[in-house]
């Protein structure tokens, strides 16, 4: 439990930080992400979860 506790705590500060740091950025990006199509958006949320599997299995391994 301490492990996802963790985890959970970093992924937050790491959402977190370009809202804090740059949010009329964070706005514009908004906006270009709204126009972009489902499928397009599906693809990278995949890529990004698969991309995450790998770093964890990597971490995990070597």
């Amino acid at each position: 439990m301490k492990y996802f506790l963790t985890a959970l705590g970093l992924a937050l500060i790491l959402e977190g930080m370009p809202y804090f740091l740059a949010p009329g950025s964070i706005k514009k990006t908004l906006e270009m992400i709204k126009d972009q199509p489902e499928k397009f958006l599906r693809i990278f949320g995949l890529v990004s979860m698969l991309s995450g599997v790998a770093l964890l299995y990597m971490v995990n391994v070597f």
